[in-house]
């Protein structure tokens, strides 16, 4: 029986929240990518167990994502089952000054929310265009705040499919990872702890990282938001500017004018361009100031041609 009529046969009642062919262009910010085999948007976290026990149990590969803010997908697209964990888990409880939420909630979504209920401590993370679980998975941050600030729980499906959860410093975050950066873990829901504060206050705070952000960053073109991580001691942007690099271009993939921590697609720009561009930066940087790159961008599907430096040669 063909996949699509196997996870059908287990999943009968999910509709069009299962989908075959998709391209990922259309599900990632960067808006580049080729077909995934099979697109399944689960509603809850019995789905999720469903899917990934089937995956599990076919050796059916299995990748999980979230809004698809910070991943570039190969055009080769990616083979087996892509779980979205997004609008269809985005549900969220407020228990005084916490926030019970689920792992597809958008940041955007969560900061706004808790805004209004004059709780604070989300502000930085109000213009990050990712969700709740990716955020914690790579502990994102801005502004000198990030998800360790606020994350005191949060509930998972651990790789043998057992229900889990870690509490406070189990998370194990840092520098744009966590405990759950290195394994194959899911993340179904988190707490947050807040601080209660004026709702206006917030708010002002919250406008003021908008204007900034808009000034400094190219919201305006599809991107992955920072493709390096900040080498200890220096920032990205800066570096790949002394370089020479802004504006540096590969097809349709260019170092952001704006701001050069940014690469951005002009339109119609392809996976391969994108990696041999960031593969090109991290080799000149490294040349001119012996300082080595770190993509924060995730690399997705397809890639077995890219060797650790680039395309492997024939």
């Amino acid at each position: 029986m063909p996949l699509m009529e196997e996870i059908r046969a287990i999943l009968p009642h999910v509709g069009a929240r299962l989908q075959a062919d998709v391209v990922m262009a259309t599900r990632s910010t960067f808006q580049i990518g080729g077909p995934a085999d099979i697109l399944f948007e689960p509603a809850n976290a019995t789905e999720i167990e469903q899917i990934a026990a089937y995956c599990f149990e076919k050796g059916v590969p299995l990748t999980v994502l979230g809004n698809g803010s910070n991943v570039l997908v190969s055009d080769r697209g990616i083979r087996g089952v892509v779980l979205v964990i997004g609008d269809e888990m985005s549900e969220m409880t407020f228990i005084g000054t916490q926030i019970v939420a689920d792992a597809g909630i958008r940041l955007s979504t969560l900061a706004g929310a808790a805004a209004r209920q004059g709780l604070s401590g989300l502000e930085f993370a109000s213009g990050i265009p990712g969700t709740l679980g990716g955020a914690i998975l790579m502990n994102a941050g801005a502004y000198g705040q990030c998800m360790a600030d606020v994350v005191v729980l949060t509930e998972f499906l651990d790789e043998q499919l057992v229900h889990r959860s870690l509490v406070g410093a189990e998370h194990g975050f840092g520098y744009r990872c966590s405990a759950f950066s290195d394994r194959s873990a899911i993340i179904l829901r988190a707490c947050l702890k807040l601080q209660q504060d004026d709702p206006q206050a917030i708010f002002a705070r919250i406008a003021d990282l908008s204007l900034r952000r808009r000034a400094s960053q190219p919201l305006d073109m599809p991107s992955a938001g920072s493709t390096f991580k900040r080498p200890e001691g220096h920032f990205a942007g800066k570096l790949i500017s002394d370089c020479g690099l802004k504006g540096c271009r590969i097809g349709n993939a260019q170092v952001s004018e704006k701001h050069a921590g940014f690469i951005i697609n002009l339109g119609l720009g392809c996976a391969a361009d994108t990696r041999s561009l960031i593969e090109k930066i991290k080799r000149e940087v490294a040349e001119k100031t012996g300082i080595h790159l770190e993509p924060e961008v995730r690399f997705v599907g397809e890639w077995q041609e890219w060797g650790q430096d680039g395309p492997a040669k024939e």
